[in-house]
């Protein structure tokens, strides 16, 4: 007879710290040496860089982990009713797209990918906060990213009928940012 698997103790990479970690949770800060570390499904834990964003003006903001990568849209075909009309002229250059790492419904989650695409967030470094409710692998967001660029297509005035796109997202980096409402 088999034995049931258990739950292994996760430990700071770099230290060796204990990692106090939530159910669901996919990455965090180490309390002790401040790593930042990643559950990779094949690697296991990894080291990563979390990046913490400038405090709004509010002074006592609420912190959120969002995703951020460089990404490049090519609209191949874009058909409306009536007139086509070419792409948003915004797909011509790189974007910075910032995802939700925390979780969220499908549309709050796009929700807050267009609010960032349409005003992007300061990202200057700012001082570290606690890094809370890292729940959304990085590889993730590449779908959540194509949902923003069909909610904006889609927004358009000349009623868009069919798209075909490709997106290609660089490697995404964690951001804690401060999170008002998209």
């Amino acid at each position: 007879m088999s034995e049931r698997p258990g739950l292994v103790g996760l430990e700071c990479v770099r230290c060796g710290t204990p990692v106090a970690a939530e159910p669901e949770e996919v990455a965090w800060i180490c309390g002790n040496c401040g790593q930042g570390l990643l559950l990779d499904e094949q690697a296991g834990l990894r080291p990563i860089t979390v990046h913490f964003g400038l405090a709004a003006a509010d002074p006592k903001p609420r912190w959120a982990p969002f995703w951020v990568a460089l990404g490049r849209v090519r609209v191949t075909r874009r058909e409306s009713f009536g007139r086509d009309s070419p792409p948003d002229p915004r797909w011509d250059q790189p974007l910075r797209f910032v995802l939700p790492a925390f979780a969220t419904s499908v549309e709050r989650a796009v929700a807050w990918g267009r609010h960032f695409l349409l005003e992007p967030p300061d990202l200057g470094q700012g001082e570290t906060v606690p890094l809370n409710g890292v729940t959304v692998l990085p590889e993730e967001i590449d779908s959540l990213a194509r949902f923003v660029v069909l909610t904006i297509e889609a927004e358009r005035k000349d009623k868009l009928e069919a798209i075909d796109f490709s997106l290609d997202l660089e490697p995404p980096e964690l951001w804690c940012l401060p999170a008002g409402t998209p």
